[in-house]
Formats: C-alpha cells, structure tokens, sequence
C-alpha cells in the first residue's frame, strides 16, 4: 500500500517479507497434464499427417482447448502472504488485502467474502465430499476407541498394563482428522485473523480478466465456427 509523501520512512507501514504460501489442486494439474498432453498428440498427428480441411480443423479445436483446459485445470492456484489473498481463477485475478475480506466460507465450494458482500470462489482448493466423510470416519473411530480404553478395568487389561487399552498403548487423541482442503481453509482463517487489522493489509480490492486465456480461446471458436460454417 502506498503512503503519502510527507510521512518519514520510519513512521510508513513495512508489510513483513515473506514468501507467498501457494495452494493448488493436485489432481487438477496431474488431469488436466494428461489432458493437454493427449489433445496435443491428437491435434499434432492431425496437423501433420490430415488432408484437406482437416489440419485446419485440428488448428482450430487446439487454440480453443489448450487455453480452456489449462484456464480449469493448471491455472488455478491461491497466493496466500501476511498482506493479502490472491486468488487466480480460470478466467480472472482476484487481490483481497485482508482488510478487505470479511470472511471464508467452506460448504460445497470454498469462498471468499469480501466485506461489499461480493463471492469469489477458490477454484484452486476443491471441497471433496468423498474426504470429509473419510475423515469423519476416521475421527468417528478415534474417538470410539478412546471410549473404549477409558472403560478398560484400572486393575489391567488381559493384555498388559494398568488403565491401558488394547496392546498396553494409552489410547491418545491426536488433533481432529480433516480433509485437505479444510485444512487449508483453516490455515487461511488463521491468516486472516493474524494480519486483517494491520495497517500494511488494507487496500483497495482489484479483479483483472484473463485475457491471456480469453483471447486464446475466442480465436480458437471463431476459426472453428467459420470452418464448420464454411465446410
């Protein structure tokens, strides 16, 4: 953030130096690698080896598909640092100073809200129902095998050791089992409440298109229309 002129260097708010925390969806780069890697053998054996209007086609549908499915699956990632959250998405930049963001919310999709009320959902981190159930079960079974061992006699177990459960072993509960992307939100909260007052993480809220993505891809539609229209 800026300051205004006049003020001292000693007296301007210095943000901590520290390097960008960096999530992303392990999945989405290993899919959409494969993806881009078969499209790519596809469209090339096409180009080189068609005839007639078929390299064209094949021209066409690679300037269209490459941008998109690197746009869903490689492009997304979450910058996290002690000033702000930045979040790219497929087709645009999200910069939310912490001040700015009033809070983050996980149901079926991880999102950011900021204090104008406008969403903006974290593409990088997936919720996975399938591992919130798996760690649901997890501490479901933690937790009933430490009511077990604290219904063990105190005068032994059959096995050995005095109040101890199964195996001797004193039954611990660890920290709660969570999925992934939980986790990660967890650690964002943890952020935001560390640095949302301070001086250095305020700021104005900027969002920037992807036109890097955009143009790509709407070339890549326009010469496939035309093609298909002309053909």
């Amino acid at each position: 953030m800026t300051t205004p002129d006049h003020q001292s260097p000693a007296s301007r708010p210095v943000a901590p130096a520290a390097r960008d925390r960096i999530y992303r969806s392990p999945m989405g780069l290993v899919g959409g690698g494969l993806v881009l890697a078969i499209v790519v053998w596809l469209a090339c054996d096409a180009l080189f080896r068609g005839h007639g209007r078929v390299p064209w086609l094949a021209l066409a549908v690679l300037i269209l598909v490459v941008p998109l499915v690197s746009a869903f699956a490689l492009r997304p990632a979450v910058f996290a640092s002690e000033e702000r959250l930045r979040v790219r998405n497929p087709f645009r930049v999200i910069v939310l100073p912490w001040g700015r963001l009033a809070s983050l919310r996980s149901s079926f999709s991880n999102e950011a809200l900021a204090d104008s009320g406008t969403k903006f959902q974290l593409w990088a981190i997936p919720v996975s129902l399938r591992a919130r159930k798996r760690a649901a079960n997890k501490q479901a079974r933690a937790a009933a095998q430490a009511a077990l061992g604290a219904h063990e006699p105190r005068g032994g177990s059959p096995f050995g050791g005095r109040g101890a459960g199964a195996f001797g072993a004193e039954p611990a509960m660890g920290a709660p089992a969570r999925a992934e992307s939980d986790k990660i939100m967890d650690d964002l909260r943890e952020l935001h409440e560390r640095h949302g007052e301070a001086e250095y993480a305020q700021g104005e809220i900027t969002v920037r298109w992807a036109y890097e993505v955009l143009i790509p891809a709407l070339a890549g539609a326009v010469l496939l229309a035309v093609l298909l229209i002309t053909g």
